[in-house]
């Protein structure tokens, strides 16, 4: 004889409380994760910040031995127009010497030796070198010079004397074609 209150069982043996146990653990999870989103989703960069991730330059302004500084991801970006003698003088120097070890070959691309492409900051403490524009002390090695400490840097932008540990850091770039580079 069975009672008002007793369980109703499926022929599986599930019970309705069962299903809405269940049923009311579903929704709690989707809730959660409803409720979890704007978190979530605020986290992701701002469309300001995508609109940076990248910069085009028009190489052709650039003249042989002359050089600019980009803004990119809010920081100077030098590019400069190589001269010859300049590749040839970064090419020259002997590993022995320098501070952070790296070939001019490691920091240019292949087929473009003529265009360096770094950060313009000092690796020692964050200063902005000189070098880029005309008349601008080029330090000992016909680079860059940051006055703050006394880095300088050669014409591949690795360090050759002075307190900074680090060349000029090589930012991601690639040739769009012959006259425009884009940055990040």
């Amino acid at each position: 004889m069975s009672t008002i209150n007793e369980t109703i069982e499926a022929e599986d043996g599930a019970t309705r409380r069962d299903f809405l146990h269940v049923a009311a653990a579903g929704m709690a999870g989707v809730g959660a994760v409803m409720a979890a989103w704007p978190f979530i989703d605020q986290m992701n960069p701002a469309a300001d910040t995508l609109a940076l991730a990248s910069v085009e330059v028009d190489l052709s302004a650039i003249g042989v031995g002359e050089a600019v500084i980009i803004k990119w991801r809010g920081k100077p970006v030098f590019v400069r127009h190589r001269t010859e003698a300049e590749i040839e003088a970064a090419r020259a120097v002997p590993m022995d010497v320098l501070v952070d070890k790296q070939p001019d070959a490691e920091r240019v691309q292949e087929g473009h030796a003529e265009w360096l492409v770094v950060l313009g900051v000092c690796t020692h403490l964050g200063c902005v070198p000189l070098g880029t524009k005309e008349g601008d002390d080029r330090g000992d090695f016909g680079g860059w010079f940051c006055p703050c400490h006394g880095s300088h840097y050669d014409t591949a932008g690795r360090i050759r004397k002075g307190p900074a540990p680090k060349n000029l850091e090589v930012p991601t770039y690639a040739f769009v074609n012959d006259t425009t580079l884009q940055i990040g």
